[in-house]
């Protein structure tokens, strides 16, 4: 998934990358979510959260804010 994003005039460009082994995990609780869809809960998979940019060339990567 890829979105455009605007702040203070400046296009940043976001993109939803899950590894293989994230893909998977959602493939496999697919059936169990469906259920707990259809009795009006909301079910989620919380990721590690990563913030990554190519900047001159270079990819940097960053997993928290500090």
């Amino acid at each position: 998934q890829k979105k455009t994003v605007t702040c203070k005039e400046n296009s940043i460009r976001l993109s939803a990358d899950f590894s293989a082994e994230t893909l998977q995990t959602r493939r496999d609780w697919h059936d169990i979510f469906k259920v707990l869809k259809g009795k009006n809960v909301q079910p989620r998979i919380l990721y590690p959260a990563r913030l990554s940019f190519r900047i001159e060339e270079e990819i940097k990567s960053f997993s928290d804010k500090n």
